[in-house]
This record gives C-alpha cells, structure tokens and sequence, in this order.
C-alpha cells in the first residue's frame, strides 16, 4: 500500500489541477481523483506502459460524467460551481480571493457554460497540452472531432472575434477606474468616471427592494456604486459582456451578478446590473484576452 502511495502521490498534484480546471470545484476535484485512485487500485496496470496517461483518461472520464450528472441534475439555477472551501477547514474570503486571482475565477465561469465534452476538450488541451489523439477516447470522439470540440469552446472563452482590441483596451481602462474607484470607497472617483446623466438599472433580483430600480444621475448613482468595495470587491473580475468590457460578481464563486456597461467617450453613461438567473443563461461571457495571457497554471 505504502508504495501504491507513494507512485500515485507523483501524479496527484497535476491530476488535482486538471480536475480542478474540468469542474471548477476543489472539493469535486478531490473526489474525481480519489475515484481515480480507487480504479487504481482495483484493476490490473502491470502493462500500462504509461502510468500517468492512463490515470489522467481516468479522472478525464470521471470529471466528464459528474460534469454531464451535473447538468442532468440542474441543481444550480446558473450552473456555476467554482472555487469552494478547500480542505478540512473552510477558507476565509482572503483565501477565497487569491484562489479566484491564482486560477482565473473569470475563465471558470465561462468554463461552466460550455458542454461538459467542449470544456474538457479545450483543458486538456489548451491548459495542459495533450494531444487530441489522447483526448478523442476520453470524450468518445475521434481526435478530429476532439479537436472540433476545442476550437468551439475556445471561440466561446476569449469571445471569438472580439473586434477592435484597441476599443476593448479604451473600455477596460474605464471600467477599471469605475471599480478601483468603488472598492476604495472614492466618491470623487466614482464622480469623476460617471456621466452627469448616467443611469443604473437593477433587475428585481439584483435590487434590494425586490422590484426592479433605476437610478439616474451621478449625484444618485456614486453612492450606490460604492456597494461594489467591501467583500463584493473580492469577488468581482473584468471580463467580457455580450462583446464590451463588463463585470462579474461571483461570491464563494457562484455567478450572482453581471455589470453591463455602456459608455460615453471616457465616462460611463449606463450600468445595467443583471441577477436574474434567466437573464445571466442569455449573456455571452468570455475572458478578456490580457487576462487569459496572463493566466497561472493552478496547483
């Protein structure tokens, strides 16, 4: 036992971090390669020639039918299942926010939104270098169609075709003044980027009173804005919105919360805020491709 231990301990680190990026749960994660060791254990591998091969077409099967049980189930009204408390104890909202930034809490969120054979395919093959002839028989196809699978997927992460990068950069810059500005609770900030006329829409699941809002004019909307700093702070990224430079709100990394912005020259003239779970289903979410460069491998 203490050398199945030992052999199968080499290959965890990277099996965990695979199964991480496939389901965007530690937690599942965890028991995928707990279920890869248990097959391990159970069938004969005296003429695998390639042990860690073998153990990552396991846990590539095994995270691929708990993220199609997942689906069947729909147990989550929007489906996202991202960073977790890790461990025997539960992180604190620190923890919780270096582990969104050390694995791209944005890209797990597009991740959730893919068929679960697409974002298997684009993983294993986009965040850890396998070779679709080795991805076709985890997920049942051949490698042409694996192959297929990771390009769809990938147009849907980085947005596909993003149009004028330089616009995209311009709104980014804006929308990062709106957020620093929020989160370190600068009210002349947040009057300086707002447009004197702005107008903020809340659906009745993101307003407080329960019934849709709107708010207009800056003197109205800077205060409100300020929401944003605090905890909510950690757990919002940039990413992008139906095309343009937008925002998502993911606490304890389930979407709650998306922020559409229009904008007037180098201010924002409108902030839709969108909860509803119908409504967050219809958006098309990507990583913003600064993001997606800069993005670390998880471990």
């Amino acid at each position: 036992m203490d050398a199945y231990e030992d052999l199968f301990t080499q290959f965890r680190p990277r099996l965990r971090a695979m199964a991480y990026r496939m389901l965007g749960s530690p937690s599942e994660a965890d028991d995928a390669v707990q279920e890869a060791w248990l097959r391990w254990r159970r069938a004969d591998t005296a003429s695998v020639d390639n042990l860690g091969g073998w153990l990552t077409t396991v846990v590539g099967r095994v995270c691929l039918d708990m993220l199609r049980a997942r689906r069947s189930r729909r147990e989550d009204p929007v489906g996202i299942a991202v960073p977790e408390p890790v461990g025997e104890h539960p992180m604190t909202p620190e923890e919780e926010a270096v582990l969104a930034d050390s694995v791209g809490l944005a890209l797990l969120v597009v991740l959730d939104t893919l068929a679960p054979a697409e974002r298997l395919a684009f993983v294993l093959h986009d965040l850890f270098d396998l070779p679709y002839a080795e991805i076709g028989p985890i997920v049942g196809r051949s490698p042409n169609a694996a192959a297929q699978l990771a390009a769809r997927a990938r147009r849907r992460v980085r947005g596909g075709d993003t149009g004028d990068l330089t616009a995209i950069g311009a709104q980014r810059r804006v929308v990062d003044r709106f957020l620093d500005a929020a989160r370190g609770g600068d009210l002349a900030g947040l009057i300086e980027v707002l447009d004197p006329d702005v107008e903020v829409r809340a659906d009745a699941t993101a307003a407080p009173t329960g019934t849709p809002t709107v708010l207009r004019g800056r003197d109205a909307v800077a205060p409100a804005a300020r929401v944003f700093g605090g905890r909510v702070a950690r757990f919002t990224r940039l990413a992008l919105v139906d095309g343009a430079v937008g925002a998502i709100v993911a606490p304890r990394g389930r979407l709650a919360t998306v922020l559409a912005f229009q904008l007037a020259g180098d201010r924002i003239a409108e902030i839709d805020i969108i909860a509803d779970p119908d409504r967050l289903r219809a958006i098309d979410l990507a990583v913003l491709e600064s993001d997606w460069d800069t993005m670390e491998e998880p471990t």
